[in-house]
């Protein structure tokens, strides 16, 4: 260590729904202060991008095509990344939809509630489940969930967003004292306002809904970008981060 703040040199950070926002963001910013990042999305064509790209500046990187809502195709992958790599040093779980934006709950179609649940939770719950062994092997473990202010702090302009979130940010702090004794530390994140993909849908969903230009809702929305919430994962990666606890909050 030289002091650097935020020192992840060498560090194995795997990273959910790398292929866009945030999880892009984070595992560029992370491949470029020297950690080895696992990318995992399920959009294959721009999750291999991203990592050629960062590959291509220099960094070290590995893309992986996997449905976090199968339970076998979770498992086969931290099989391989066990095999290839040994070990993880970090987890961000960034992989999340938002659908039914501005649904009332008679409105609602259970499939969408079902599925938001399924990819937002159950996908995280699965690659915590089977990243486990492989984390406990490092000697500073770290698990980061991506929540949201939504169902944690406030509404949602989805029932099945906020209610996830909301699940999302109960299991961090219930991982967090099962982990503790394994020397993990579990944290969630909750993003507030951010220019993702997903986000600037939900942005065009609301001027549709409120009968306003899209551009005129969005420069009301204050949006911040995904690299600001990236610096802030890098460090919670980092033994810097080993004194925090908990949900933190960004803008």
């Amino acid at each position: 260590m030289d002091g650097t703040i935020a020192d992840i040199r060498g560090k194995k950070i795997l990273i959910t729904g790398a292929a866009q926002g945030i999880g892009e963001a984070t595992a560029r910013l992370c491949a470029q202060r020297g950690a080895t990042v696992l990318l995992v999305d399920v959009k294959a064509e721009k999750g291999e991008a991203v990592a050629a790209s960062i590959r291509t500046s220099g960094g070290d990187a590995t893309f992986y095509a996997v449905d976090i809502r199968s339970d076998e195709a979770v498992q086969a992958l931290f099989v391989q990344v066990g095999e290839s790599h040994g070990y993880l040093d970090v987890i961000i779980c960034a992989a999340g939809v938002l659908l039914g934006a501005f649904l009332q709950p008679e409105e609602f179609p259970v499939d969408t509630f079902d599925f938001v649940m399924e990819v937002n939770v159950r996908g995280t719950f699965l690659c915590t489940k089977y990243a486990t062994p492989l984390i406990a092997r490092s000697k500073r473990g770290v698990m980061i969930l991506i929540a949201s202010g939504a169902g944690v702090l406030g509404g949602s302009s989805s029932i099945a967003y906020g209610t996830s979130k909301g699940a999302v940010n109960g299991m961090s702090m219930v991982l967090a004292g099962h982990l503790a004794p394994r020397n993990i530390r579990v944290n969630a994140v909750c993003p507030g306002g951010i220019a993702t993909e997903m986000k600037l849908d939900n942005v065009r969903d609301a001027a549709n809904k409120q009968g306003r230009p899209y551009e005129d809702v969005l420069a009301n929305a204050n949006l911040g970008d995904p690299i600001g919430v990236a610096k802030l994962l890098a460090y919670l990666a980092s033994d810097d981060g080993d004194y925090v606890r908990r949900t933190l909050f960004t803008r």
